[in-house]
């Protein structure tokens, strides 16, 4: 979020971006899993995960596994893009019209959530140099809330390796314009992490606090810790001082109830939002010699 003395951001690339290429790729829908996760809500295995009420763990693959593999929430899938003319773009290019609906595909959630999480630790090419140079500038309170799932000590992916948290400092580098090289052509230098956390001044991790987006409360929880800084800086900030960005639309929908202003973050579009973030801020954000990714 940034407030004026505020911010809260995308500054990763977009898990759902491993989700729909996982769907492409196994002629799945797009759609369809965040169907489910959306459908089982408020109390699916997703929702209870970033609500810390579960750990990662394989029960925890498990049940989310069959809330995947449900076939009558398949079908029901299948027939709400079918009978949609704005959703049948949507259908696999395999199936014609008149063919039955095909088989409920198996669904590897533990590839495709590890897919998901080694993608949102890379830093988006648009919207993780915008955020640097606003908390550089000093002008903004930067705050995240984030729905999260926490990650048990020593935890590994679905091929054996030690899973780290935070963003290849080589990926920041290229960013920054210094061509370092790939930690595996430089005997593993550049693959330390970066705690994103770091980046900002307020932090809102949903499997910490047990409440998720979009839950009005976490949105007020992020609100009071926004203010209590202001007030430390002798600056009043009201909801409509915040400016809240994300890239789903229930989420921002929650955030301008509570009177926030919002900005919607597209797949695939960051930079459009950042050039929309320019002009909330008053400050050029965006440098277009840097690398496009």
């Amino acid at each position: 979020m940034v407030a004026n003395h505020n911010h809260s951001q995308k500054q990763v690339v977009s898990p759902f971006k491993a989700i729909l290429e996982y769907e492409l790729t196994h002629s799945i829908p797009p759609g369809y899993i965040n169907h489910t996760i959306s459908s089982t809500a408020p109390n699916g295995s997703w929702q209870k995960a970033e609500r810390g009420e579960l750990s990662l763990g394989d029960p925890w693959f498990e049940s989310f596994g069959s809330e995947l593999q449900n076939p009558e929430r398949w079908k029901a899938y299948w027939h709400k893009i079918m009978n949609d003319p704005s959703k049948r773009e949507l259908l696999p290019t395999t199936w014609k019209e008149g063919d039955a609906i095909p088989a409920l595909p198996k669904i590897d959630a533990k590839e495709m959530f590890w897919n998901m999480m080694r993608m949102a630790r890379s830093p988006d090419p648009w919207m993780y140099p915008a955020l640097k140079k606003l908390g550089q500038s000093k002008k903004f309170v930067m705050a995240a809330l984030s729905n999260t799932i926490a990650f048990p000590a020593g935890i590994r992916d679905e091929k054996g390796n030690l899973f780290l948290n935070g963003v290849r400092k080589s990926e920041v580098s290229k960013l920054e314009g210094l061509e370092l090289g790939s930690p595996e052509e430089n005997g593993g230098v550049g693959d330390e992490r970066e705690d994103i956390r770091g980046l900002f001044e307020v932090f809102v991790s949903s499997a910490h606090v047990g409440m998720r987006k979009p839950e009005r409360r976490i949105y007020e929880l992020a609100l009071r810790e926004i203010q209590r800084l202001g007030k430390e800086r002798g600056v009043e900030i009201e909801a409509g001082d915040v400016c809240f960005l994300d890239d789903i639309g229930h989420n921002l929908k929650a955030a301008k109830q509570l009177g926030m202003r919002t900005i919607k973050v597209t797949l695939g579009k960051s930079r459009d939002a950042v050039v929309e973030l320019e002009q909330v801020v008053g400050m050029k954000l965006i440098h277009e010699t840097r690398t496009k990714l």
